[in-house]
């Protein structure tokens, strides 16, 4: 017997990547600290491998580890932008034909593959730099992006009314909420209880197992309900691949072509300062004045994660009393007041509770999205989904690449620069949304608009 729900194979991706980002960071980390000095990283809770004094050496020697473990993330991200680029765009464009399926299958293949070899290069202490091989065979198989747009689409597949879109693309939020958070603060303990090899050895058998479930007990009626009107041809195989997306915008009216276009933008460039800003936390939060340790870090990100379950909830109430474009401006504007006051958290309860006026970050991603599937056809949701994971591979690479590199060149002077920046950048998408407004949005008029050209399309034909 199939199973249609898609959030137990949500739920163990989720875990795969929340536990392998703050590990991976932490062993480079580390291996930089061992192999540009004759200094041991010490797992004692008690010591801070952190040095406050300016004019200390071992100031000089710590900005220069910070310095090398930025640029050793931007080479990373590097790595695996083209494969990730062009397998997430031809997996979710094609899974409207197709089934939503193997671009999940896919996309944890290279989960399985990634961890399996951050086993064995952590076991032989192999040179870190082979960390680039495990980022280029994720990307090739398909990276979260595709993973996580094949699920939405899935799920907006199953939906019928508008709300419910919207309230099932919170709860999916909510499960990365859960997850991540309680992988977040079990991190450290992962890292001083377990090791780096372990550690990596749990993240395989949660791939497995996902890899299992969708497999074998996931049903996809997607696939079910096209298979019969699809026929796969070889010829004009590289046209057909990006003419569901010319089609999906020129078939669009003036108006709401104008508003996809619109949403599109707004999104990625939230989703540019957000993602921007993520692996910056962790260094920031190792570097002087914090100076905190892996269990420190681990509580930082299990706050940080538990804006899902606060998005969540917000998402839940505001949905009785507001639209969704109001929801996504409360989003940006909290957000942009948490980077701000990031800059200036000089302690370990100033960083703490810089992380209150993000309980809401997740809002707009979510709520964009749900916006986003409302003005499109429903046999265009691969389609679409396929765009926003195109733009969110390209975006997230392209951020974390170069808030690595501003943080790289300013950590010396002010750490704080980067989420300074941030804040002021995040006046993008809320001019954006602005002139989405503008528009006259109205959910309900659009899903009116896409029935009259769907019948003018029929007519035509």
């Amino acid at each position: 017997m199939k199973i249609l729900f898609v959030e137990p194979a949500i739920f163990l991706n989720a875990f795969a990547l929340a536990l392998t980002t703050p590990l991976t960071t932490q062993y480079v980390y580390r291996r930089i600290w061992e192999e540009t000095s004759n200094y041991s990283f010490s797992f004692d809770s008690n010591i801070s491998e952190c040095e406050k004094n300016k004019s200390s050496p071992f100031f000089a020697f710590q900005e220069e580890v910070q310095r090398k473990a930025s640029l050793f993330s931007l080479q990373l991200d590097l790595s695996g932008l083209i494969p990730g680029l062009v397998s997430t765009f031809i997996l979710l464009s094609n899974s409207d034909h197709y089934g939503r399926k193997l671009p999940m299958i896919l996309s944890s293949v290279g989960v399985l593959a990634t961890s399996i070899w951050l086993c064995l290069l952590c076991y032989f202490a192999f040179p870190f730099q082979l960390l680039i091989a495990s980022t280029f065979i994720g990307a090739f198989c398909g990276n979260f992006t595709t993973f996580f747009g094949a699920s939405l689409a899935y799920i907006v597949d199953q939906c019928k009314e508008h709300k419910q879109k919207t309230i099932r693309i919170a709860v999916v939020d909510f499960i990365l909420g859960v997850v991540t958070g309680l992988t977040g603060l079990s991190s450290g303990y992962f890292i001083r209880e377990l090791g780096f090899v372990w550690s990596f050895l749990i993240i395989a058998v949660a791939a497995a197992i996902n890899l299992i479930y969708i497999s074998f007990f996931l049903s996809d009626p997607m696939k079910e309900s096209s298979s019969q009107n699809v026929t796969i041809s070889c010829g004009g195989g590289f046209k057909k691949l990006f003419y569901p997306t010319y089609m999906l915008f020129k078939n669009a009216s003036g108006t709401r072509r104008s508003v996809l276009c619109l949403l599109l933008f707004t999104m990625i460039t939230y989703y540019f300062m957000v993602m921007g800003t993520v692996p910056i936390f962790i260094l920031y939060e190792l570097n002087s004045p914090l100076c905190w340790n892996e269990v420190l870090i681990g509580y930082g990100s299990a706050l940080g994660s538990a804006t899902f379950l606060s998005s969540f909830l917000g998402i839940w109430f505001f949905s009785y009393c507001m639209e969704d474009i109001h929801m996504a401006f409360i989003g940006i504007v909290t957000t942009m007041a948490g980077m701000a006051i990031t800059a200036f958290a000089r302690t370990t309860l100033m960083m703490f509770l810089a992380r209150i006026p993000f309980l809401f970050i997740i809002v707009p991603m979510s709520v964009l999205r749900s916006m986003l599937s409302k003005v499109v056809r429903s046999t265009e949701q691969g389609t679409l989904f396929a765009c926003i994971a195109f733009l969110e591979t390209l975006g997230g690479v392209a951020a974390v690449s170069m808030f690595n590199g501003i943080y790289s060149a300013t950590v010396a002077w002010y750490p704080g620069f980067i989420f300074l920046l941030s804040a002021g950048l995040f006046l993008i998408p809320a001019i954006s949304l602005c002139v989405v407004q503008c528009t006259s949005w109205n959910e309900g008029s659009y899903g009116l608009l896409i029935q009259e050209e769907s019948s003018e399309d029929a007519s035509d034909r």
